[in-house]
């Protein structure tokens, strides 16, 4: 017989209306959940109950689904990524920055630990986790707790650099095809994991690395087998003129036409979009494509931001009938912080402040990525749905007063405020920490790992530089005369 597991008299519940299709709160009421999935959503459960929650001081939030993130990859990259840019790429240092530093496949497991306590700590119960295969992947996601949606990527070429104005390709379409062969495999496994919070999505790396053939051979696997698909798409100057000069069509405008875009694809950024300011294009076409497709996107705004990027705009998007989520897709790993940027930004693109807001953040970080992930169980307080919840604690200095709590957790509270989390029932964060994971001992290898990736910089930058020659220090360094301390236009 499972376990009863009740929060009685919240004093918030975000709760899903099935009626309406939106979340909506309901005060002084009752959460109950047992194996795995909520029993009850709403006044005076009636029922038994093995533990009980006390929910005064207590705002109840379903988790949150992070549909595009690099785990085992970008905490490599603290203390280098946040202000790296190349002028020449439109701003974007991507390129540059993913053939110098390159971290071993051995130590990602650590950068992995990382940043699953860091989504952990910030709400976030499922994971969309892109990344090419290393050793442990599957049994790390599953011993953190947390829901993942593992994604082993693959592609038909790699990017190359070998001057800062140009991004060239190196081709291996056999190498594709073997990869994209053992990532199915490994969503096979995935699926088969005796934790039972594992399943896959079919990662085409890039569409700009990708050949027609594997894209139209991804998605007809994906129907065959009842999977999400994901691949980046429209996230840089570059790629998009890049795909222009192909095949005289938009990133978004190919996709279609190829037959790769609908309810099974999220594309990751669709920032640069044939209708975004930057690119001066002639058509206007992409968002409307996306929408009667029924193609979802990925929103991940602050690797974008530091660039000086933005998407134009979140509302625009949703007006349209575009399907929203969001993604960190740097570190740190806050869903929270990415869904108060995106609201900021929305508002500075669009010149509007009614161009997002925190209802329709917390929309698209629940039901947004639950149902590009094909979830319909997934980021909704409501009977039957998986019992994924976050626990904000409303006395927390910075939720207080708490006369909304989804609006003060956006804007003040965050991570800060997340006290307890619930992934299938299973209590992952208590009291504001991770209970299968040692943290501090994943930061102590990671900073280790990142020494040595820091260490191997010259031998794979393409001028054969320093890591300090192409990331300085933000100050310079005591009796130098060279690097860091300035952020000035070249």
């Amino acid at each position: 017989m499972p376990q009863t597991t009740l929060i009685r008299n919240a004093d918030w519940i975000v709760a899903w209306n099935q009626q309406t299709g939106r979340h909506e709160y309901s005060q002084g009421a009752d959460v109950a959940f047992s194996d795995g999935r909520i029993d009850f959503v709403g006044k005076d459960w009636r029922g038994e109950a093995e533990r009980v929650i006390e929910g005064k001081g207590l705002a109840v939030l379903p988790g949150l689904v992070n549909l595009h993130c690099h785990p085992a990859l970008e905490p490599f990259f603290r203390g280098i990524r946040e202000d790296h840019g190349v002028p020449e790429m439109h701003m974007t240092g991507l390129y540059e920055r993913g053939q110098a530093f390159r971290p071993d496949v051995e130590d990602m497991a650590a950068a992995a630990e990382v940043a699953y306590c860091e989504l952990l700590l910030s709400g976030t119960t499922s994971v969309c986790d892109q990344m090419w295969p290393w050793p442990g992947w599957f049994d790390l996601i599953a011993r953190s707790g947390l829901r993942g949606f593992v994604a082993p990527g693959f592609a038909s070429a790699r990017w190359k650099m070998t001057a800062r104005h140009r991004l060239e390709y190196s081709w291996d379409e056999s190498k594709g095809r073997r990869d994209f062969a053992a990532a199915l495999d490994l969503l096979d496994e995935a699926g088969r994991h005796p934790s039972g919070r594992l399943s896959g999505v079919v990662f085409p790396l890039q569409i700009d690395t990708c050949t027609e053939e594997l894209l139209r051979d991804v998605v007809a696997v994906a129907e065959e087998r009842d999977l999400p698909v994901t691949t980046h798409a429209s996230q840089s100057v570059i790629e998009f003129q890049e795909m222009v000069r192909r095949h005289g069509l938009s990133p978004v405008q190919w996709a279609h036409r190829i037959g790769i875009l609908g309810r099974r694809m999220t594309l990751g950024h669709a920032i640069f979009l044939d209708s975004h300011s930057w690119l001066h294009h002639w058509t206007r076409d992409d968002i409307g494509i996306m929408a009667e497709t029924g193609t979802s996107v990925a929103h991940c705004p602050s690797p974008f931001a530091r660039y000086g990027h933005a998407l134009e705009d979140f509302g625009r998007y949703v007006e349209a009938g575009i399907n929203m989520g969001v993604g960190t897709d740097v570190a740190p790993h806050n869903l929270i912080e990415e869904m108060r940027l995106a609201i900021v930004l929305a508002r500075v693109a669009g010149g509007d402040i009614r161009a997002a807001g925190p209802a329709t953040l917390l929309h698209a970080a629940t039901v947004g990525g639950a149902d590009a992930l094909l979830r319909p169980d997934l980021g909704r307080l409501a009977a039957g749905a998986c019992a994924d919840l976050v626990l904000v604690d409303l006395n927390h200095p910075l939720m207080r007063p708490a006369r909304d709590p989804v609006r003060t957790l956006i804007w003040s509270g965050a991570d800060r405020a997340v006290r307890d989390v619930f992934i299938d029932g299973e209590q992952v964060v208590a009291d504001r920490t991770v209970v299968h994971l040692d943290h501090g001992a994943a930061l102590d290898r990671l900073t280790e790992a990142q020494a040595r990736m820091v260490r191997d910089v010259p031998a794979r930058d393409y001028l054969g530089r320093q890591a300090e020659e192409v990331v300085p220090l933000s100050l310079p360094r005591a009796g130098s005369n060279t690097g860091g301390g300035r952020d000035e236009r070249i």
